[in-house]
């Protein structure tokens, strides 16, 4: 009976044992489930291999650490995954944005490039064309001589500047600087009626330019606006004090003042004068 009376005592014993070994595992598999969102046997094979055989103080050690290891990573930002989403829709956008600016900018170059090739094109052969009246005129102007336009610094026409090389009668070949003034002024006129045969306007505006002529460099620079005149249907208008340049007009207009402090516009048709003359 002492046996059988022992017997139940253990045996109550060990199903105590069990009901708080129950106990322990299910509030374990809740603290599981509450903290990591697992069940035990997803966990296990998450940690993978752990030591059985280790304290529990070491495994408590590394629990802890782990949590620390946790908790240092911050909170749980639970827009992760719409912010990934913002920021690759971003990244796709400025990419494509990259690609069209890429293909902007080859364009441009081409562009640039095509237009670069017709520019210097349409330069070298206005500057031909420039070049050989001005030579001509230039030889005109001072009976004689020679001039030509020299492109220079570059071998880029876009990026060359100019250099007037002329050499009248009698002289030199030298740069426009180092020439008289009437040179200066005739070689000057030379070049603008050179571009004007070029590509002529419909009225030039001369202002005092005969100024630094004498009479017979005027009288050459008169025969120019005539052969010009010929030449173009340009209108040139001519402000002057010259009498010379005055006589050879078509047409003079001037202000006169009849009374003090009344002035009063004249115009003077010539070539009507002298048909009244004759």
């Amino acid at each position: 009976e002492r046996l059988a009376s022992e017997a139940r005592e253990a045996r109550a014993a060990c199903e105590a044992r069990a009901e708080a070994a129950r106990d322990a595992e299910t509030a374990a598999r809740a603290r599981i489930a509450e903290e990591a969102d697992q069940t035990p046997d997803t966990l296990r094979a998450a940690l993978g291999e752990i030591d059985e055989a280790a304290p529990v103080d070491t495994l408590e050690d590394q629990i802890a650490r782990l949590r620390a290891a946790r908790d240092a990573l911050g909170a749980v930002n639970l827009r992760a995954d719409d912010d990934k989403r913002a920021l690759e829709a971003e990244r796709d956008q400025l990419a494509a944005e990259k690609t069209d600016l890429e293909e902007a900018i080859r364009k441009l170059r081409a562009g640039i490039g095509s237009l670069n090739r017709e520019g210097r094109e349409r330069l070298l052969a206005a500057f031909d064309t420039v070049n050989a009246n001005f030579a001509t005129l230039f030889t005109t102007l001072f009976g004689g001589g020679e001039a030509r336009l020299v492109l220079v610094e570059s071998d880029d026409p876009l990026e060359a500047g100019l250099e007037i090389m002329c050499q009248p009668p009698g002289k030199r070949l030298s740069t426009l600087s180092l020439l008289s003034g009437g040179e200066q002024t005739l070689t000057a006129m030379a070049l603008i009626f050179a571009v004007f045969l070029a590509n002529p306007a419909p009225i030039c505006v001369l202002d005092e330019v005969d100024a630094p002529l004498d009479d017979a460099n005027v009288s050459r620079f008169c025969d120019l606006l005539d052969e010009m005149t010929r030449r173009t249907d340009t209108r040139f208008l001519i402000i002057t004090h010259h009498a010379v340049t005055m006589a050879r007009m078509d047409r003079l207009f001037g202000v006169t003042m009849v009374e003090q402090g009344v002035s009063q516009l004249v115009s003077v048709d010539l070539k009507h004068a002298e048909a009244l003359v004759a």
